[in-house]
């Protein structure tokens, strides 16, 4: 098993309250990148909001390959969404991709 970073884009179509985007935190949390050696020196925030409600999910999956990790970020990302209350029609996603690999974690 590979430890990936993977980032999952995505757009909040009508705003984030704080109350949200502290539960979606709070979901993701078991999956964050400060957990790597890579997220941890490049700093890398398992939720990166902008001001124009774009945002990126920033997670660390166990995976055998790149596009297995994927999926299990897709997951995740799907149900930390859920979970905060945020369905697909208010938080849709983009395609996940790899953005790192780190095979060591602290």
């Amino acid at each position: 098993m590979t430890t990936y970073v993977i980032s999952v884009p995505g757009t909040f179509t009508s705003g984030i309250g704080a109350d949200a985007r502290t539960r979606l935190a709070r979901a993701l949390r078991p999956a964050d990148p400060h957990g790597t050696r890579m997220g941890n020196a490049e700093d890398l925030d398992v939720l990166s909001v902008n001001e124009d409600n774009t945002f990126t999910l920033r997670l660390t999956v166990e995976a055998d390959t790149g596009p297995h990790a994927e999926e299990e970020a897709r997951r995740l990302a799907d149900s930390a969404l859920r979970d905060a209350g945020l369905d697909a029609g208010k938080a849709p996603l983009g395609p996940a991709v790899v953005t790192g690999i780190d095979s060591a974690v602290r």
